[in-house]
């Protein structure tokens, strides 16, 4: 029996994350609702170029091939269009093939309310407005950066791994290390890590989707134990900017999680992008802007969680100070 709802690992895509709406949103800013509409009506049967996200969701998807009874995963699509303009986006899935069927039109307005109902452990959107209101409200999301990954990547038969990146303070803990980071500096930080190594942290803004990923690895290990040829799907990967001591109290809150990653690499504020690089994930979650460089090519999705001190800081700045996200759109336009 498929997997319901409450207990599958749900993702909540944008339009805009998953494909590339590009010229239809400057169609929306140039000329306004209109003949937006009347835009998408007339290449209803044009496909959308892939967006940022694309492949990220492809093989996420992939994951429910390999378990077609339990069905463990899925993806439903969150849009400001209404149905009648975001046709084209469903007949867009079709023609990829994707396996997506539930959908939420929202005609204009913000879709995240409507993330629990789903059941989303995730929201990827390509719309700072949508996601930075979904962190206010303690929903998961990210945001997500421009680059060429749909456009470059290459997806071999060969490799059929989900490769899923996160850094570890403000994406899956919270961000109570940081803050000490932030106002004390790095000899403050390590003495209180060294000080709480055996108490875990509290769970951040994606430790729900780790949880539900190490589920699914969980599952996979026990189809390798009934059918030794069986080739592993899903790889996640802890980045941290962390070193000894700090490393402890990361092991500490996987473990009071009861959950572990395939690969952890404590990096000392060593530049990412060189371990990134080799990884190749599908898709890279870091709180912290500075970080989310995709190294040769920029060819890695790199997803933005707006969340804890380092964010709020540039917030506080007042106006005029920008996180550095750049995004096709803080419009609130149904094309996202």
């Amino acid at each position: 029996m498929p997997f319901p709802i409450e207990e599958k690992l749900v993702i909540g895509v944008a339009s805009s994350a998953l494909f590339d709406l590009s010229e239809s949103h400057q169609v929306y800013l140039e000329h306004g609702p209109d003949e937006y509409r009347a835009y998408q009506e007339r290449q209803r049967d044009v496909v959308l170029a892939r967006g940022v996200a694309f492949p990220f969701i492809r093989r996420f998807l992939s994951i429910n091939k390999c378990f077609p009874q339990q069905a463990p995963v899925e993806v439903v699509l969150f849009s400001r269009n209404s149905p009648e303009t975001g046709l084209r986006v469903m007949r867009s899935i079709a023609h990829y093939g994707l396996d997506i069927s539930r959908a939420v039109f929202m005609t204009g307005k913000s879709p995240y309310p409507y993330l629990p109902a789903f059941n989303a452990a995730l929201f990827l959107s390509a719309n700072e407005e949508d996601v930075k209101s979904a962190i206010d409200v303690d929903y998961p999301a990210g945001l997500v950066l421009p680059s060429r990954s749909a456009e470059v990547r290459d997806e071999s038969a060969d490799d059929i791994e989900l490769r899923v990146a996160f850094d570890f303070d403000g994406v899956l803990a919270d961000d109570e290390s940081e803050t000490v980071f932030k106002r004390d500096g790095l000899g403050e930080f390590h003495a209180h890590e060294t000080l709480h190594m055996a108490r875990p942290h509290q769970p951040g803004p994606l430790a729900g989707m780790f949880r539900k990923l190490a589920m699914l690895q969980q599952l996979e290990k026990e189809t390798e134990r009934d059918d030794p040829g069986y080739r592993r799907i899903v790889r996640i990967a802890i980045i941290t900017a962390r070193s000894a001591p700090a490393h402890e109290r990361v092991v500490t809150t996987l473990g009071s999680w009861g959950v572990s990653a395939d690969e952890t690499f404590f990096l000392g504020g060593m530049d990412k992008s060189r371990v990134l690089s080799v990884f190749k994930p599908h898709i890279f979650f870091d709180d912290q802007l500075t970080h989310l460089t995709s190294g040769p090519g920029g060819t890695i999705p790199m997803v933005h969680v707006p969340f804890g001190v380092a964010n709020r800081r540039a917030a506080d700045a007042g106006p005029g100070v920008t996180t550095g996200a750049a995004t096709p759109s803080n419009d609130p336009a149904p094309a996202a």
